[in-house]
């Protein structure tokens, strides 16, 4: 009798970084499990940088800073009657650093992206590593962290077109466009209003590739690696939102 030999598991083809970018969209299993052979992630944090630089270059030529601090300041009435409190030379001179503030911090966006990415990477990498017996790599981690926040540059070039094109009058850098729940709150409930932003489309797809991310690259099922994303998703959600209704 014979019998029957096993067969091999078909390898995948190694991706091209502009493969890894474009199948992030289209066949994301396909660019996560490819981290398994290669952690690079210098691309996408490149390709989210230009996007992001890109937005603030057009907010600031065809809106302005001042306009944006404008808008910040209508959803923070107490920020806005404490200066309105001053003369008007000193709320003069405190709206322009808040305005040289919100520039500095808009063009350097790349730098704390990276940061914070770095951050999430870690509490990722140890939660894994540490708490499900995994043995990934720091790389990885940031890897699928990188390649996961490209839907951001989708967002930022949704908000670069309406802008362009005449729109974005209400305008935030914590809210470029209307992809979440924030239009159905009140501004001034400060708790409520940064939960409701931050259920955005872009940022549960962000979150969905994240989970889909670590099921390609651990041996734990996809249930498992979502719900560890979605629970420090949630733990982030509701840290961001007890701090802007206690700084409000």
């Amino acid at each position: 009798m014979s019998s029957a030999s096993p067969v091999a598991p078909v390898e995948q083809p190694p991706l091209s970084q502009a493969e890894r970018v474009v199948d992030t969209f289209i066949a994301p299993s396909k660019t996560f499990s490819d981290i398994r052979r290669s952690a690079s992630w210098w691309v996408p944090w490149i390709l989210l940088a230009i996007a992001s630089v890109a937005m603030v270059m057009v907010v600031d030529k065809k809106l302005g800073m001042e306009k944006v601090v404008e808008n910040q300041m209508a959803l923070s009435p107490k920020q806005a009657e404490r200066l309105d409190q001053l003369s008007p030379d000193q709320r003069a001179s405190q709206i322009q650093t808040i305005v040289k503030v919100n520039r500095i911090i808009g063009y350097a966006y790349p730098v704390l992206l990276l940061i914070i990415i770095a951050i999430m990477a870690g509490v990722l990498l140890g939660t894994f590593n540490l708490g499900l017996g995994q043995r990934l790599t720091f790389n990885q981690c940031m890897a699928i962290s990188m390649y996961a926040s490209l839907p951001g540059i989708v967002k930022a070039l949704i908000a670069i077109l309406a802008i362009s094109v005449g729109g974005g009058e209400a305008f935030t850098f914590q809210n470029p466009i209307a992809s979440n729940l924030s239009a159905l709150v009140d501004p001034s409930s400060h708790f409520l209003y940064s939960i409701a932003t931050s259920l955005d489309v872009f940022t549960i797809w962000a979150i969905v590739l994240t989970g889909l991310g670590y099921g390609c690259v651990t041996k734990l099922k996809r249930g498992t690696c979502m719900a560890v994303a979605f629970g420090w998703w949630a733990v982030v959600v509701l840290g961001g939102a007890g701090f802007a209704a206690l700084f409000a």
